[in-house]
């Protein structure tokens, strides 16, 4: 493997998400940010099934509604924190620029 490869295999490996999920009646929204969008998805299921105290938790949010990529965390972070600013109508309108149906996406990232 030469050298660029290598180093274009590690930066496809690394991902970095910032999401948003609800809950099933869709009336909370959660923002986070991780580097293993599936493994963080399967962190909140187990978190609600072992009756955890987050604010996820609390509320059955599990359901990724929205979710964006970035290469390094340090670019996720900051958006993180912007979106989590946001007033819910500002929240929503980004979630229907690109899921006009507010469909659960999760399927793409636990069943694949």
């Amino acid at each position: 493997m030469l050298n660029g490869e290598k180093h274009l295999k590690l930066r496809i490996m690394k991902k970095h998400f910032v999401y948003i999920l609800t809950n099933k009646n869709k009336t909370v929204l959660y923002t986070g940010v991780t580097n293993n969008l599936t493994r963080r998805l399967i962190e909140h299921n187990d978190n609600i099934e072992q009756g955890k105290k987050s604010f996820a938790a609390k509320y059955r949010c599990n359901h990724l509604l929205y979710y964006e990529e970035y290469d390094w965390m340090q670019e996720a972070i900051p958006r993180e924190k912007e979106i989590k600013g946001w007033v819910r109508v500002k929240k929503i309108s980004l979630i229907k620029s690109i899921n006009p149906n507010l469909g659960f996406l999760e399927d793409g990232f636990l069943f694949t």
